[in-house]
């Protein structure tokens, strides 16, 4: 099958980045179970509100990996305002009462500094999200310039085993231009 026929939830970078949305939802659900059970007080019960919106950014994540970081976030955030808002209704307290996994993802009381915490939680998420992304785009860059040159990504003679470190394109902003795309990452790339 061609690269250009494969069906765009199937590329290497959607996978990836569903890895990667997957990983962070564990370290969240980690950190927050380990605040819940290490903490009291206000400090566990808003960085609980904070870590609530950045798992659902997580989640968005892996639903819409393509999606831009500020849609993600605006997203997550929109979700906790409405699970926070749906509680004025008494109907997740109901639910609460009788099941801990409702409790946990629809509390089971409104609390209005409860919204603030939420925005903070996106707007924490939001920031990891861009750099990673950043990040991401960089590399891509890098090593997409060096193929395009022919040459190998991360140096070295070719049949030379890499050294630590160097399996990836040493990156440093240029004032190149691919395609009129504006200034892209240069690479350490070796001949081959």
């Amino acid at each position: 099958m061609r690269p250009s026929a494969r069906p765009r939830a199937l590329t290497a970078h959607t996978l990836g980045v569903r890895a990667a949305a997957a990983a962070a939802a564990a370290v969240t659900v980690a950190a927050g179970l380990a605040v819940r059970a290490g903490a009291d007080g206000a400090f566990a019960k808003y960085a609980g509100s904070a870590l609530y919106t950045v798992l659902l950014c997580t989640l968005v994540t892996l639903c819409a990996p393509r999606a831009r970081p500020a849609v993600v976030a605006s997203t997550a955030l929109g979700l906790s305002w409405a699970v926070e808002f749906a509680q004025l209704t008494g109907v997740p307290a109901q639910w609460s009462a009788h099941s801990t996994a409702a409790r946990l993802v629809l509390g089971s009381t409104f609390n209005a500094p409860d919204l603030f915490w939420y925005t903070v939680g996106a707007a924490a998420a939001w920031a990891v999200h861009t750099g990673a992304r950043r990040r991401a785009t960089r590399w891509h860059r890098a090593f997409t310039t060096c193929l395009r040159r022919g040459r190998r990504p991360g140096g070295g003679a070719p049949g030379q085993g890499r050294t630590a470190g160097r399996d990836r394109p040493q990156v440093r902003l240029g004032h190149g231009d691919i395609g009129g795309a504006g200034p892209v990452a240069e690479s350490s790339c070796s001949r081959e």
